[in-house]
This record gives C-alpha cells, structure tokens and sequence, in this order.
C-alpha cells in the first residue's frame, strides 16, 4: 500500500473504477449471449438483441471502457451474423 495520501485516494479510484470496467464488460458480453441466443430463435428477437448491443457497446467506448475500434469491430459482426441470418430464412 502506498505512504501517500494522494496515492492511497488512487489506488481506491483505481479499484472502484475496476470493479465498474469488468460489470460493464461482464454486461455487454450477456448482451452477445442473448444475442446468439436469439438468433437461433427468432429473427425479430435478434434483431431487437442486436439494437440493446450495439447500444451498450456505444456508450461502453464513449465512457473508455472498450475502446471505439473494438466496439466497431463487434457491433460489425454481430451485424453480419444477423444479415445472415436474414437472408438465410
């Protein structure tokens, strides 16, 4: 543990900010496992997932918790996976 006081104050940011970072990342990937799961179902319902992701991933790179690229690159292939879908039935 650190002997400063600024530096104790960080390393408790630091833990809570951690503990926020992996909901947020342990909540979008629930959202991807609906998503699959929904589109073994219903293209309706997966289409509705795919809207709840794509949003949850946008506001998870807005606040730095993943980065855009990384958010663009999922949001693009769950995207795919629903196209295909689509045109599949």
């Amino acid at each position: 543990m650190a002997n400063i006081k600024s530096a104790k104050k960080r390393v408790l940011i630091e833990r809570e900010r951690r503990v926020k970072n992996n909901s947020v990342k342990s909540e979008i990937k629930t959202y991807a496992k609906n998503f699959k799961a929904a589109l073994s179902e219903d293209v309706a319902k997966a289409e509705e997932a795919y809207k709840l992701l794509a949003s949850r991933l946008d506001s998870a790179a807005r606040e730095n918790i993943i980065h855009q690229n990384s958010a663009n690159r999922k949001k693009a292939h769950f995207a795919k996976l629903l196209e295909n879908a689509k045109n599949a039935k």
